[in-house]
């Protein structure tokens, strides 16, 4: 986890440098929740990538162990659908990418598979093929909506009894405070009050993402580069 006061404190600080110009708490908060997406879904992008360069195993296998301790972080397991309505599941509301799904009945779980609406069609009209209680299926009918067969199963279904793994959205950040003599002091103790959930090692990326965004969105150029000039020392050091 990384702190957002630390984040916010360097990105000032930068910003200030030479009078390059002042963040607010506000442009703060709509930058670093866009910069902790952009760095969490490029987890998955390079996963992708790595998990594609199978001649380079040994290679990558290091990035790849990284990038899924960086994602286990986010990862869930067996929580219950945020509803259900007959055979129609409701998914946990901060779900970024589904894992298995599965149905308690009986005493134990089972994985409810996952199929296509045409093979579903094909399932439903043979007898042999048809879901049942040992062997369920969903299809995806939007990107919270489940729907689960067979439609009337022994147990019905629940919120209880149909769970989920995922991996959920990070959760949104905000750096709260308090006006004191006209300034914004942190105030870690706010209800709202919230780190980055990222690991700790993105801290310095944070920064240099949000020094873009803000550069970008408020027409400060200056802020853009002195944010490409700190990546590049940083990169150099790295390469030493």
């Amino acid at each position: 986890m990384v702190n957002i006061d630390s984040v916010y404190q360097k990105v000032l600080a930068l910003a200030n440098k030479e009078q390059r110009g002042y963040i607010t708490p506000q442009e703060f908060n709509l930058f670093a929740n866009h910069a902790q997406m952009d760095i969490f879904e490029q987890y998955f992008y390079d996963l992708n990538q790595f998990d594609r360069s199978k001649e380079n195993d040994l290679e990558y296998s290091g990035m790849m162990n990284v990038l899924e301790e960086k994602i286990s972080v986010f990862e869930k397991f067996k929580v219950a659908m945020s509803a259900m309505s007959g055979n129609q599941a409701t998914l946990p509301t901060d779900l970024y990418r589904l894992g298995t799904v599965f149905y308690g009945a009986a005493g134990y779980d089972v994985e409810v598979e996952k199929v296509g609406k045409k093979e579903l069609e094909y399932m439903l009209r043979t007898s042999l093929a048809a879901p049942v209680d040992a062997r369920p299926v969903y299809v995806r009918k939007s990107d919270t909506l489940l729907k689960i067969f067979p439609t009337s199963p022994s147990t019905s279904y629940s919120t209880s009894n149909i769970t989920c793994n995922y991996i959920k959205k990070p959760t949104k950040v905000v750096w709260t405070y308090n006006v004191v003599a006209g300034n914004a002091l942190y105030n870690s103790t706010a209800a709202d009050a919230q780190n980055f959930e990222l690991h700790a090692s993105e801290e310095t990326e944070l920064v240099y993402k949000i020094l873009e965004l803000a550069g970008i969105t408020l027409n400060k150029p200056g802020l853009v580069q002195l944010a490409g000039t700190e990546d590049m020392q940083k990169q150099q050091q790295e390469k030493q």
